[in-house]
């Protein structure tokens, strides 16, 4: 009996990862994915037109990269679902309003029109009862000190060049975010509690837990 059997999770499941910038977000979803027999659904950050020009001036093209995520991640929502589920996706299409957006409009990095085309968009888009939601959010969390050491470990040039002062709003506003969010189910772990790395045996009871939150989940939608 494999894991994904063993801890009775739907084979049709859609389970997004979600945390701020270095905290392991692509690690956990190749490994629950290797775990359940699931596909990844990630994002195409090397393809992304705007990512470099928008580290090097947020003003200029926070808008674009916004609406450029919002695009991208709807048509991947939906190519999920269209598929018939079994997936792990990095990432959620939720941060995307709850924190960037809203992080550069009240920065002054996205201007009043803009901000309000983008979450007018986004809530009609997504915010709908017909866009399809993930079974389970995995929120995976851990401290400020530990997630600048993975970025920095990480070495890309555009976030090596990108002030600290940037990461600690991100880490603040995510901790927000999550506290307030309710769209799915959330499942919230510490990074400093598995090491899926150097031990794979670890993966296995954050699979537990996963089994029990999307079974409870379920139960509830059937009351």
């Amino acid at each position: 009996m494999n894991l994904r059997e063993k801890y009775n999770i739907p084979s049709n499941s859609v389970i997004t990862i979600a945390g701020t910038v270095g905290v392991g977000k692509s690690t956990m979803t190749n490994a629950l994915s290797d775990a359940l027999g699931f596909k990844t659904s990630f994002e195409k950050v090397d393809t992304n037109p705007y990512l470099d020009k928008f580290y090097a001036d947020f003003e200029r093209w926070s808008f674009h990269l916004q609406i450029y995520f919002l695009a991208e991640r709807f048509k991947e929502q939906k190519r999920i679902f269209e598929y018939g589920g079994g997936f792990i996706q990095d990432r959620s299409i939720y941060e995307d309003t709850g924190i960037f957006a809203k992080m550069h409009y009240e920065k002054g990095t996205m201007s009043e029109v803009d901000y309000e085309t983008y979450t007018n968009l986004f809530e009609a888009m997504v915010m709908t009862p017909y866009f399809p939601r993930p079974d389970l959010l995995i929120f995976l969390e851990g401290s400020l000190e530990d997630i600048l050491e993975r970025i920095k470990l990480r070495g890309r040039p555009m976030e090596q060049q990108t002030p600290v002062s940037y990461w600690e709003e991100m880490y603040s506003r995510y901790e927000n975010w999550i506290n307030n969010f309710n769209t799915c189910p959330v499942m919230r772990i510490n990074i400093n509690d598995y090491d899926i790395m150097s031990d794979k045996q670890s993966i296995e009871p954050i699979i537990e837990r996963i089994g029990y939150f999307i079974n409870q989940a379920n139960k509830y939608k059937r009351l």
